[in-house]
């Protein structure tokens, strides 16, 4: 019974900090990137629809940031206890370290549930679809848009600005070449799926003969294409808010294409590993608050977390590129930082005995 009540008290101190923290940062995510965005402002897209667009993108913004906030809200957790001579008193009734850290680590499980959930889930569709009202808004108001996707058919590079829920292209770009020479660009606002047939609306095209261009305008069209809606929204979807079945299914499309699939993989292997990932994170935050970081101030622990975190971070970001460059599988690249984390943890628990 006892070890249930200290349980209980280590997850709410524990748990309340990583809220706290996660709060924090998506409010500052928010407050950053509307500013931001405000430079897109134009039309229909005005002020408030770029404050919609950016609140519809926080459960991205949450799953992006559950690293960092695990590892800064146990640091802030354990260290208030730490503070106040808790972890001290517990140690002193009998309670071995391994307890302890066990103990922070049983509430992690309801964090893990919460993110990996929200990352297949959650953040795929609220990006699709807020990518998708963000272009359609945009649509004519002669705002370069980022994102998309491209796709090559036969003699086609096709540019798509997003995808609905309800399998509506919109924003497509085709150019046709006869080899080396371009021989016609196509835009359409949008393709809708009628059955098996698609059909382009309000489509205005530029044919590049000899000597002269002649422009084609069209209320609709037919769309002759192979890609089914379901490789078009893998295609167009960025690897990252994407869930774990689609960059299973794209990474292996891509490599049936002989394409690399390394980002596909990249995001795949991180998703799947993401337990470990922050298990080894909260290890690091005990092993500074029961070593090195035990009598610092609380904004010294913050300060610490926040650069292990940002390195944890740059290095995945390094030896990503680092898988294709040298061929090694993208799960390194991935496991190595968790492992130096996991390492980093053990050797300083063992030292805080």
């Amino acid at each position: 019974m006892m070890f249930d009540r200290l349980d209980r008290y280590i997850a709410r101190n524990v748990l309340m900090a990583m809220l706290v923290v996660q709060v924090l940062l998506l409010g500052l995510d928010l407050v950053i990137n509307y500013i931001t965005d405000l430079g897109d402002v134009k039309g229909s897209y005005g002020a408030l629809q770029v404050f919609l667009y950016t609140a519809m993108r926080l459960p991205w913004r949450f799953y992006q940031y559950a690293p960092v906030s695990v590892l800064i809200g146990a640091l802030i957790g354990l260290g208030a206890m730490a503070s106040s001579n808790e972890l001290t008193v517990m140690r002193a009734a009998g309670y071995s370290l391994s307890r302890i850290i066990w103990g922070v680590i049983k509430p992690l499980v309801i964090v893990i549930v919460i993110t990996m959930a929200v990352g297949e889930y959650a953040a795929p569709l609220t990006e699709q679809y807020a990518k998708s009202w963000r272009a359609e808004l945009k649509q004519g108001e002669g705002v370069a848009d980022r994102g998309g996707g491209w796709q090559r058919e036969g003699d086609s590079f096709y540019r798509f600005g997003s995808i609905r829920t309800d399998n509506t292209l919109i924003d497509i770009t085709r150019y046709r070449y006869d080899g080396v020479r371009l021989i016609s660009a196509t835009h359409a606002d949008r393709a809708v799926l009628n059955g098996d047939q698609w059909q382009l609306k309000n489509v205005r095209t530029t044919r590049f003969e000899a000597n002269r261009t002649v422009a084609e305008t069209h209320k609709s069209e037919p769309w002759d294409t192979s890609l089914d809606p379901e490789l078009l929204r893998l295609i167009i979807t960025n690897p990252d808010s994407q869930s774990m079945g689609d960059l299973w299914r794209y990474a292996h499309y891509l490599g049936d294409q002989g394409l690399a699939a390394t980002d596909s993989w990249l995001y795949f292997w991180q998703k799947l590993l993401l337990p470990l990932m922050l298990a080894s994170l909260v290890l690091v935050a005990a092993s500074f608050v029961f070593g090195p970081l035990r009598t610092v101030a609380a904004g010294t622990r913050v300060f610490y977390g926040t650069i292990v975190g940002l390195s944890f971070k740059y290095i995945q970001d390094l030896l990503a590129p680092a898988a294709t460059i040298f061929g090694f599988s993208p799960i390194w690249a991935i496991l190595t930082p968790t492992l130096a984390c996991f390492a980093l943890g053990f050797v300083l628990l063992r030292r805080a005995g």
